[in-house]
């Protein structure tokens, strides 16, 4: 090993030292750090988490239109028949099979940009727990550094190393006694929003449930003023026939 690499290895155990040692001396500002770090990353995954569920609710309302319009033709082509148009009876069908397969991939889709949306919802309320946990975490931490130096200075005052010991440790140990009654506020915020999703959630399924509804109504009510057109054009051929 030469000269300049034997001094490159001591400089670096120099650096790993003092940057140690700094670490040491301020573990609230290393904590700090990387608390800033994961809200900054939890500020990402959020902005990404709302570009899936912009996107599951474009699919949605997509899909919700080609309903309606299916519904539409499907109103129209029933007239358009029993009136002779059968050009327009034609444009119809078609319009009819088009918007039936574009329901279908949107359908398709939109299942899968749900389970997208759902699973990355409940990764960014994990990693919100996360950060939230590490708060915790110092705070404990710090708290423990704490009183342990307050059980330092109040030895050192037993043993006569240190007149005003014993008012830092008192100091030290009502700022551990306030910083344990602010980690007993953590956990309301993530619950929270939690619930609020979940209400969302359950928003949706009910408006979802509610168009099934309508749609089977509509249908049951079409088929009924099918037979009964049917009943009377039967009556009308049993009459010609007597």
């Amino acid at each position: 090993m030469g000269l300049f690499d034997r001094l490159a290895n001591v400089w670096r155990g120099f650096l790993s030292l003092w940057i140690s040692d700094i670490e040491n001396r301020n573990p609230e500002a290393i904590y700090e750090a990387a608390i800033d770090d994961r809200v900054r990353k939890h500020r990402e995954l959020k902005k990404a988490v709302s570009g899936i569920v912009y996107l599951r609710n474009k699919l949605s309302t997509e899909l919700e239109q080609a309903e309606r319009e299916l519904k539409e033709v499907l109103t129209q082509l029933p007239v358009a028949l029993e009136e002779g148009e059968d050009e327009v009876a034609l444009v119809l069908i078609q319009k009819k099979d088009e918007l039936t397969s574009q329901i279908e991939r949107l359908s398709g889709e939109l299942t899968k940009i749900s389970d997208q949306a759902e699973d990355a919802k409940k990764g960014l309320i994990a990693f919100q727990g996360e950060i939230e946990k590490l708060k915790r975490e110092k705070d404990e931490m710090l708290a423990k550094r704490a009183t342990a130096e307050a059980r330092i200075k109040i030895q050192e005052t037993l043993d006569g190393l240190s007149t005003d010991a014993d008012v830092k440790a008192l100091d030290n140990v009502r700022e551990n006694i306030h910083k344990m009654q602010a980690e007993a506020d953590i956990g309301s915020e993530i619950k929270g929003d939690s619930l609020d999703e979940k209400l969302s959630r359950i928003k949706e399924r009910a408006a979802s449930v509610s168009a099934k509804s309508q749609l089977n109504e509509m249908k049951k009510q079409m088929e009924a003023r099918k037979q009964q057109t049917a009943a009377m054009a039967e009556g009308g051929v049993l009459k010609k026939t007597i």
